[in-house]
């Protein structure tokens, strides 16, 4: 024992821990696990918010004046023109789909059904969840389950109707015909049960907004990864998987990428088997 030990001081000459391991072991495994993952998600969208600008400049997707940047985190991610004239693939479920453009691009109404099932249908548009949060406070008693008919919208309002949705119990379901679109699927998430029928269309895509501003490219970056960050807190407080998100991130705007019943069975995006949700 050294004299320092016997006078009860610490003894410098004995080998300390790591302070990055003394960090580290305040968390748990499912913590880390989930701080990598987003990390990640982080950093896969840089890459892909500058690779949308080169594309799109090389495409000519969008002429200078209306160049799409993406989305700041406290700006509405808008929905695309999803192309309707180019030859569909056989997973392409736009066939399936009985809504006619009318109704969706009109902002978004609640009507009640029958059977406790409120009917959201057109585009998720700023001041969708007010009008939500209305109609549970005047019927919510009555609502069992939120019927989704989107092609998708503004990003805040989204993840504030499935919060919402949450709290107050209710289930969700994309029924034959349906579409569940850009944003939707993060309200659809929100749903205490989670039903998709099998003839109903359920896609993700890269987010952006419309501007006339030029934006740097450090700016772009930032705000990539801030809203990246935010939707797969979102769904990891959905008890989704957030690797969800990764097929968002793979698609460009104007394009849709649709999940089968297996992906969404295995992200957790639906709490029964495809097939299981009400028709109208």
């Amino acid at each position: 024992m050294s004299d320092m030990q016997a006078a009860g001081l610490p003894d410098s000459t004995a080998p300390r821990r790591n302070v990055l391991l003394r960090y580290v072991a305040r968390f748990d495994d499912a913590e880390l696990v989930r701080s990598a993952f987003i990390g990640m998600l982080v950093g896969a969208v840089a890459v892909v918010a500058f690779d949308l600008r080169d594309m799109a400049a090389e495409e000519g997707w969008f002429t200078r004046e209306t160049f799409m940047t993406v989305a700041m985190p406290a700006e509405p991610v808008l929905a695309p023109a999803v192309q309707t004239d180019v030859p569909s693939r056989p997973e392409d479920k736009r066939r399936v789909v009985t809504a006619g453009d009318e109704l969706l691009n009109q902002p978004m109404t609640f009507t009640l059904a029958s059977r406790g099932v409120l009917l959201a249908e057109g585009t998720i548009d700023s001041g969708a969840v007010s009008r939500l949060a209305a109609e549970l406070e005047a019927r919510g008693e009555y609502v069992r389950v939120v019927s989704l008919n989107s092609p998708g919208g503004a990003l805040e309002d989204a993840m504030a109707m499935a919060k919402l949705i949450r709290d107050k119990g209710v289930s969700t379901e994309v029924v034959d015909g349906a579409l569940c679109a850009s944003s939707c699927p993060l309200v659809l998430a929100g749903g205490l049960e989670r039903t998709v029928a099998p003839k109903a269309a359920v896609g993700v895509h890269q987010f952006y907004v419309a501007t006339k501003a030029e934006v740097a490219p450090a700016q772009v970056m930032a705000d990539a990864q801030m809203t990246t960050a935010r939707i797969s807190r979102h769904l990891i407080d959905m008890d989704i998987d957030p690797a969800l998100w990764l097929h968002a991130l793979d698609t460009p705007p104007q394009a849709l990428y649709y999940f089968s019943p297996e992906e969404m069975a295995r992200y957790r995006l639906v709490t029964a088997p495809v097939g299981s949700a009400q028709t109208q």
